[in-house]
């Protein structure tokens, strides 16, 4: 990989991480170091984190949103948003942070319309089924490929 980038300005870059069902919690710890960017776990319960200044562990109560709402305060124009959670990934994109799902895929102005619309539909034929449903496809290794390429993608973006 690359050479580990330079401590930013007094600013720094902050990830802030939907953790409770985050599969690549290992990979945003890793690429943090590299770019010298803050990462805040948010949960109602507590992870394992490594032990390092940048990293900090942030608890929720266990009420409704509350991880979500932590997140959507605390984001900003400086914050990349990790969550598989399309209504948390709408509201940090209207403070101006960047939103990836876990599989890398980015929700942006574009698309953030349509997956809401998408997901609203979902949630009817779901409750239409009685209970039959799937649910999103297995991760992969091809997922994890590609968020690791995407969150390097956006913190360059975001050091320039």
């Amino acid at each position: 990989m690359s050479e580990p980038m330079p401590d930013p300005a007094p600013n720094p870059v902050t990830i802030l991480v939907d953790a409770d069902a985050c599969p690549v919690k290992q990979e945003i710890y890793r690429v943090a170091e590299r770019y010298k960017a803050q990462v805040r776990v948010v949960s109602n319960s507590p992870f394992r984190i490594p032990d390092s200044p940048r990293i900090k562990r942030v608890i929720v109560d266990d009420s409704f949103d509350a991880a979500d709402d932590w997140i959507a305060e605390h984001a900003d124009a400086r914050s990349v948003v990790v969550t598989g959670d399309i209504l948390l990934a709408e509201r940090c994109l209207k403070t101006g942070a960047r939103v990836l799902k876990h599989n890398g895929q980015p929700f942006d102005a574009a698309s953030i319309g349509n997956a809401v619309a998408t997901r609203a539909i979902m949630e009817d034929l779901r409750a239409g089924m009685d209970g039959v449903g799937g649910g999103p496809p297995p991760f992969s290794k091809a997922d994890r490929s590609r968020f690791l390429q995407e969150l390097d993608k956006v913190l360059v973006r975001l050091a320039r």
